[in-house]
């Protein structure tokens, strides 16, 4: 057995059972191993959409996301959705393979410096100089993912290092080192307290069921970031909606009014915290991004654990304030959020996954989420690209019907993707919203430049026909009637449905 060998068996053990990459030279002896393992490797056709496919996987299920790719040029190409999970938080084990190690740091054929290039884009990057030290770090990274999920996790294989059949295996075992010296301090604002809020970020979905109960028991309200979504169902008068630059007008409200603000895995970023309050209490497991003058830095289990809660009385008075957002255009014939809303409307308990551009804003606006990994985006990087590839990891990690609402421009940066949801007979609906424009930055070019737009027209293609080019079934909808007649029936991936619509302003936060 080598050390490729013993990787895969590792990540069996450990239930890593699916991955996305594409093979190539200096990966190869752990493509070998993975041909006669019962991993199951899905192949993608770019290397950015296979992390942006663990991603997704990781997102929708809660667990831990794999890529893998060879040297440079595959490893490069992970870069962009490498960022986007790191800037995100999600749990994806990075695997990279490299030219044997005498050709580290010379000008020899597509070798370059991975291990220093991944370190700025994920929470650790190693590089094993033999299969005793693969072994520890792939170990140790493992163990990180699945108990302290702050973000991926980057190991650079040589090809020599990934055929030493002369190595050790570890049995690791850590503790996290909590500080929790803050404790005794937050009780006491607790204690105090007589309009009491939490925040909920992703670092919390683990204990929805406890904060739910809490939360019911004690009548404290909760707002969320963006992809805590549906951590308590937005349809329960506890869960107030968004907080931050897109809150709704109950979560402004208890925010501004608050006497005591309780952040559970949050990442407190200017989009949730555009300022830090003085009562506020950060709880997080990840020490680098706690925030204000009562930092937790642990698990929020831990946390609710030691604290004590008291029964509040201002849930009423939050709730008498209309929640609704007015939504203009909703009912326009050609504008994209009309589509939307009836798009959402129809696959209202689906997993939706969104892209990046003025789409993402309607959609993220509109969608009420019943449980976590209900709405997938990117909220830090907001890369193009994303919708397709994570929607494919989305649908191997649930087996659900997965919806995908994209742009037009964002849907070709990824679109050699259908060839995987085809191979694959994914149950996958596409709605592309076509205006033949990147929205956004015609608007930021007129309201904020003064200027004319400029190189944002887009010569699309024909998207039915690019759709029949893969074996798929394409549709084209130019009229919200028709739109709302092919809504009727039981849409089912593999599926694309181009939506032509108009060009439309998103609302600009507040």
């Amino acid at each position: 057995m080598n050390v490729a060998d013993k990787i895969v068996e590792i990540l069996a053990e450990e239930g890593l059972d699916t991955v996305f990459g594409i093979p190539g030279e200096q990966i190869m002896p752990l493509y070998k191993a993975l041909s006669t393992s019962k991993i199951r490797h899905v192949l993608t056709r770019h290397e950015q959409a296979a992390a942006h496919a663990a991603d997704g996987f990781a997102r929708s299920s809660g667990k831990v996301g794999v890529c893998i790719s060879t040297a440079a040029p595959g490893a490069l190409n992970f870069t962009m959705a490498i960022a986007t999970a790191f800037k995100d938080n999600v749990p994806i084990l990075v695997l990279t393979g490299d030219n044997e190690l005498k050709y580290r740091n010379t000008d020899h054929f597509q070798s370059l410096p991975q291990f220093e290039i991944f370190k700025h884009i994920t929470k650790a990057s190693y590089n094993p100089l033999n299969g005793t030290e693969a072994m520890y770090v792939l170990r140790a990274a493992i163990y990180e993912l699945k108990t302290m999920p702050k973000g991926p996790i980057h190991i650079n294989l040589s090809k020599d290092v990934l055929l030493e059949e002369d190595f050790n295996d570890f049995d690791l075992c850590y503790l996290c080192e909590d500080d929790l010296s803050k404790i005794s301090d937050a009780q006491k604002l607790i204690d105090s307290a007589e309009k009491p809020l939490f925040i909920l970020g992703a670092g919390a979905i683990s204990q929805r069921e406890n904060i739910l109960g809490i939360s019911e028991k004690y009548q404290i309200p909760v707002t969320t970031t963006f992809h805590a979504k549906g951590i308590i169902s937005e349809n329960d008068d506890l869960n107030l909606g968004l907080v931050g630059i897109r809150a709704t007008p109950q979560a402004r409200y208890a925010f501004e009014n608050a006497d005591c603000i309780i952040a559970l895995g949050i990442k407190a970023s200017e989009r949730t915290l555009p300022e830090i309050p003085k009562n506020l209490i950060h709880v997080n497991l990840n020490r680098d991004v706690l925030v204000g003058e009562y930092p937790i830095h642990g698990k929020v289990e831990d946390f609710l654990f030691k604290i004590n809660f008291k029964k509040t009385e201002w849930l009423g008075e939050i709730l008498e304030i209309d929640n609704s957002i007015k939504i203009e255009g909703t009912d326009d014939d050609l504008s994209p959020q009309a589509a939307i809303k009836r798009i959402l409307e129809k696959f209202d308990n689906n997993i939706t996954v969104s892209d990046a551009g003025s789409h993402t804003t309607w959609t993220t606006l509109m969608k009420k989420c019943q449980k976590p990994g209900q709405l997938l985006f990117s909220g830090g990087m907001a890369p193009m690209g994303y919708g397709l590839p994570a929607a494919i990891g989305a649908s191997f990690a649930t087996g659900e019907r997965i919806v995908v609402i994209n742009g037009d421009g964002d849907f070709q940066m990824n679109l050699q993707e259908l060839a995987t949801v085809k191979e694959n007979n994914l149950d996958i609906v596409v709605f592309i919203l076509n205006n033949s424009e990147f929205g956004i930055i015609r608007q930021w070019q007129e309201q904020f430049y003064d200027m004319k737009p400029y190189q944002i027209t887009l010569n699309n293609p024909d998207f039915v026909k690019l759709s029949s080019s893969y074996s798929i079934d394409g549709v084209r909808v130019d009229n919200l009637f028709d739109l709302e007649y092919l809504l009727e029936s039981d849409l089912k991936g593999p599926l694309v449905v181009e939506v032509v619509c108009r060009s439309e302003n998103i609302p600009l936060p507040k």
